[in-house]
């Protein structure tokens, strides 16, 4: 017996939220099909925040980025995108919003190779663990400004 309800795609970004690499791949999922798309944005620590308690980050730099990127998914995904602040530890951010709220795949957009923390963390392929479909999106690098 099929399930009514459409898969949940958890897209995972913070920097890159409203990238065209990852809006385009937010448009392809949803061409292959009905899908209910969440933005799940790390509440990144900086500073000495990092350091010593990480959770008593304000919230207000992943607000900006949920503000900024949702309204541009929204439009890639041709409809609605809920959108989430996690645990400022992308790996345990995900981890509780897939035990929490139950996904079905993951989208993951990172920066390029050369400066991506997440990918020298080797995200990806830890959550790939979790059992679940992993999409794995780099933004572009930048090019270079004219003079």
């Amino acid at each position: 017996m099929e399930s009514s309800t459409p898969p949940r795609v958890l897209v995972v970004a913070h920097r890159t939220a409203a990238t065209p690499a990852l809006l385009q791949a937010v448009r392809e999922r949803a061409a292959r099909g009905p899908c209910a798309f969440t933005l799940l944005v790390p509440n990144q620590a900086h500073g000495l925040h990092r350091v010593t308690d990480p959770e008593d980050q304000a919230a207000d730099e992943a607000q900006a980025v949920l503000e900024l990127a949702l309204p541009l998914l929204e439009d890639a995904a041709g409809g609605p995108v809920e959108g989430m602040i996690g645990d400022p530890e992308p790996l345990n951010a995900i981890q509780d919003a897939v035990n929490i709220h139950g996904f079905d795949e993951i989208i993951i957009s990172t920066l390029p190779a050369k400066v991506s923390r997440w990918l020298k963390l080797d995200l990806p392929h830890k959550i790939q663990g979790l059992g679940l479909p992993v999409t794995t999106v780099s933004a572009k690098e930048r090019a270079p400004a004219s003079v």
